[in-house]
């Protein structure tokens, strides 16, 4: 085993990570580990746009009005006051930074998206996620105080006296051993736990898993955001889908059944404009009535050039023979975003000293039931900063594992071929009852039957391993678990948690969040 001792860990490289990074790495010294390369994670593949009331008609209250609503009625509202002031100030910076969002002239073009009552999303054409992540890793790498780990994997939490001190890693089939002052996760969502998703293939909620095993407080995971609208590739499977962006529907574009009626302005009055849990569910429910996998996006209405505003949606389109300018797109839903997960105060703090949590891996009830389209990237700049300027106030660490404490808690068990075969196998089976049993709508069934076939697969959990894949999924399993747990919990239907046995938004008996720890044996 190999030893290393930093000031600060950043785990995750997506953009809370490296927000978090940015600003620790100004005072100390910081490692950056990720899963995959500096580049994989879900802000790579963003294309939408960052949402900051910036615009001259703008406001951060009619900013945070509209998160309030689209997460009907169970945002944290400090968080989201938090979220909305602080907003502009950490755009600003990546701007100063250099990033190279859309002007018309000397102005931003400000586009509009989903449930915003203004135009206040800053984008770069449609792969605003990548230009940030450029943004912000190039100003990072600029900075010496900083050190990049790719391709390791944590596996687990190093934790004395309810004090985080560092993590276990392995990388290339070494085993390190990272000590700090204070470790901040952000490693993202889980969406790979579903057979239809959008997420890079490292979103498997090891961040999650890794803290709940360490003993921290996990909070609404029944909450997962189904985007509405990702390419349909008939019977192709990819892992990750191609997801068409929100703002495609902000411009212009209209959604169009089978036999080419437009249907969205029958489920609610601002039609495709509507909040994304009502879009995913019209669309679940025309499939539905017409006997089809998908339904269409018609970009015929656009304001712009469907070409030109979208670059990288109609070059993946062309690739499929689809060309946007002139033919309708099949879509169809996907799990898209995570608006549970590790349990955190407005600073990052988790229940664990010295362990933080940013971004889609963290849980303050920002979100409510359904995240406002692109705010996710917002959070992940704001709360990022927010964990790391908290982090910086831990300068000392009372007491140390020592290595041969820590040797006591490592085994590797022998596994045959067969036997990891069959481990990688089990994968696709979580993902494929996922999607089945606690997709887009849900019911006690359903969801029932998804906890008795998820625990005959919790052999795979006794067994102790440093092989990474397998690690992976027995993290996936451990999610796709809570998240059916909490969703049974929940028994209403609110935002992107909807029942069939149950009502709609029961106002007079419905749980503000719901929370557990291990110690609650939610497992």
């Amino acid at each position: 085993m190999k030893t290393i001792y930093f000031d600060y860990l950043v785990i995750g490289s997506g953009i809370a990570g490296l927000s978090a990074a940015s600003k620790l790495s100004k005072k100390a010294r910081t490692a950056i580990l990720t899963k995959s390369s500096i580049q994989e994670s879900s802000t790579q593949y963003a294309q939408g746009g960052i949402a900051a009331a910036l615009h001259e008609d703008d406001t951060p209250v009619f900013h945070m009005q509209d998160t309030i609503k689209a997460g009907d009625g169970i945002c944290n509202k400090e968080a989201v006051n938090i979220l909305v002031k602080d907003g502009p100030d950490r755009v600003k910076e990546l701007i100063s930074m250099g990033a190279n969002f859309d002007k018309i002239g000397n102005d931003f073009d400000f586009s509009y998206e989903a449930a915003h009552c203004r135009r206040r999303i800053l984008h770069a054409a449609d792969s605003t996620g990548k230009e940030i992540e450029k943004t912000l890793g190039n100003n990072i790498l600029k900075n010496e105080n900083v050190t990049f780990f790719e391709n390791t994997s944590v596996i687990k939490l190093l934790i004395k006296n309810n004090e985080c001190q560092g993590c276990i890693a392995i990388k290339k089939n070494k085993i390190y051993i990272f000590y700090a002052k204070s470790v901040v996760l952000a490693t993202g969502g889980c969406a790979q736990v579903y057979s239809r998703n959008t997420n890079p293939t490292v979103s498997t909620g090891d961040g999650i898993a890794l803290a709940y095993k360490a003993g921290c407080s996990l909070q609404d995971m029944e909450f997962i955001q189904f985007h509405p609208t990702t390419l349909y590739l008939g019977d192709k499977k990819p892992i990750s889908l191609f997801l068409i962006s929100e703002t495609v529907r902000g411009e212009g574009a209209v959604l169009r059944n089978i036999p080419g009626k437009r249907f969205m302005p029958d489920y609610h009055p601002d039609a495709e404009l509507a909040p994304r849990d009502i879009v995913a569910r019209a669309i679940h429910n025309e499939m539905k009535k017409t006997e089809a996998q998908h339904v269409f996006l018609d970009l015929w209405g656009l304001k712009k050039d469907a070409g030109s505003r979208f670059p990288n949606i109609y070059k993946r389109c062309l690739e499929s023979k689809i060309d946007i300018t002139r033919d309708f797109i099949p879509v169809a839903p996907a799990a898209h975003y995570f608006m549970g997960g590790i349990k955190t105060d407005i600073n990052g703090k988790t229940d664990i000293k010295r362990l933080y949590a940013a971004g889609e891996v963290a849980s303050i009830g920002l979100h409510g039931a359904n995240r406002l389209a692109s705010n996710s990237l917002l959070d992940g700049l704001v709360f990022g900063y927010r964990a790391a300027t908290d982090a910086l106030k831990n300068t000392e660490v009372k007491s140390v594992l020592k290595i041969n404490e820590i040797e006591k808690s490592i085994k590797d068990d022998y596994i045959s071929e067969q036997t990891y075969s069959r481990i990688i196998a089990i994968k696709q089976n979580i993902r494929e009852v996922m999607w089945s049993n606690a997709g887009i709508i849900r019911d006690g069934k359903t969801l029932n039957q998804a906890v008795s076939i998820l625990q005959e697969m919790d052999w795979i959990l006794n067994i102790n391993t440093f092989k990474e894949a397998i690690f992976e999924v027995q993290n996936m399993l451990n999610v796709a678990k809570l998240i059916t747990k909490f969703a049974l919990e929940r028994q209403e239907s609110r935002g992107g948690h909807f029942r069939s046995d149950f009502p709609q938004k029961d106002d007079i008996n419905w749980k503000y969040h719901i929370s557990h720890s291990i110690n609650d044996d939610a497992l």
